[in-house]
């Protein structure tokens, strides 16, 4: 139990980095009741992503493994790294209208950007004869919870940083990409 809630919780910490950038973005364009709404939407969706991709893993089990150790880093770094350039690129270009909506189909492209190592943990599950159900509830729950908390810790900190919050939270994704890509490269 000890060790699925630390697979958890570190399986968590890229949509709770994500979220706090969501919740920085979030605080200058969005009502109080309209943030609310965007953060239980977006924490919703990391969680059920969190959760669907061991299954997802541990149904293609050994067959895809090697294949899928070999490609979900760059599928994060490049989809991180784009997300991230392009909320940099809209918090310094001079248009009047800079605001990216966090709407359903940006939300999901996060999602899955960190989401992609679970299923590789669900490889693993498989391999381990792990409860697949209980740990995929057990993370996707984790999961719903630390983007909460990060949202709320991202409003703060946009409080703080008002305008630069944008290029701060685009950086951050970036960083998060490169770290995902680096730690399957240099392993």
């Amino acid at each position: 139990m000890l060790n699925l809630l630390m697979i958890a919780i570190g399986l968590s910490m890229d949509a709770f980095a994500v979220s706090m950038t969501n919740g920085m973005y979030a605080f200058g364009h969005y009502t109080k009741k309209e943030f609310v709404c965007k953060t239980l939407i977006w924490s919703s969706m990391f969680g059920l992503f969190q959760g669907i991709m061991p299954i997802t893993g541990y149904l293609l089990g050994r067959t895809f493994a090697s294949f899928i150790n070999c490609v979900d880093h760059w599928i994060a770094f490049i989809l991180l790294l784009i997300i991230g350039s392009k909320m940099i690129w809209e918090a310094v270009s001079p248009s009047e209208n800079k605001m990216q909506e966090l709407n359903f189909s940006f939300i999901i492209t996060q999602a899955i950007a960190t989401s992609i190592d679970a299923l590789a943990v669900g490889v693993s599950f498989a391999l381990l004869g792990s409860n697949i159900l209980y740990s995929s509830m057990l993370i996707a729950t984790t999961t719903l919870l630390f983007c909460l908390l990060g949202a709320y810790l991202g409003k703060a900190f946009g409080s703080f940083l008002k305008h630069k919050a944008e290029i701060f939270g685009g950086v951050i994704l970036i960083l998060i990409g490169l770290k995902i890509f680096l730690e399957h490269t240099l392993l």
